[in-house]
């Protein structure tokens, strides 16, 4: 058995395809694991993802819906955005739910990591779970045209388990809260 530690892939050269300040794109000429020569594209993202599943006392959440450009759909979704590498994920995640719904919460626990899509990009994501709930007016950036629905929680788990919400930090996030037993 290999070591599961040891990079079995060999980068022969690097050449930037693509940058802004989102993201890069990069080609890489590699000898594969199993020796032969190929290309292998990457997508760096220069934040991290992060989402927020909102659970208040009567176990309703929100889901925040909006056109997505790359998909050419519209889409359900927990609150979720991203954050600068520099910058505590926590906050990032605190202005994505109060920028997107107008809420902020007194209780945050964080529930998941994940890479996003890691047979092309390094992106990381990390979501939490707001609890002790306040309301306030929500403020979107201009990018965004967002509809906020309040359900509750079971009914969003029902829309994953159905295909209706596709999302993937979104189905992690969902189903995550349901594996902890938080909701009955």
């Amino acid at each position: 058995m290999s070591n599961l530690n040891t990079n079995p892939w060999v980068t022969l050269s690097e050449k930037m395809i693509y940058d802004n300040p989102w993201i890069s794109l990069s080609e890489h000429q590699v000898i594969n694991p199993g020796g032969g020569e190929g290309i292998y594209g990457k997508v760096h993202f220069k934040n991290l993802a992060v989402g927020v599943v909102v659970l208040d006392d009567d176990y309703n959440t929100w889901l925040v819906g909006q056109y997505r450009y790359p998909l050419d759909q519209y889409s359900w979704e927990i609150p979720e955005g991203g954050g600068s590498l520099q910058t505590d994920p926590l906050v990032s995640a605190q202005r994505e739910l109060f920028e997107e719904t107008g809420i902020t919460a007194t209780s945050w626990t964080e529930i998941q990591r994940m890479h996003l899509c890691n047979s092309v990009s390094d992106e990381l994501a990390i979501i939490y779970l707001a609890r002790d709930l306040t309301f306030g007016q929500s403020s979107p950036e201009e990018t965004e045209q967002l509809t906020i629905r309040k359900l509750p929680f079971n009914d969003a788990l029902d829309m994953v388990v159905n295909g209706e919400i596709t999302d993937s930090m979104s189905v992690a996030g969902l189903l995550k809260v349901k594996l902890l037993n938080i909701v009955p």
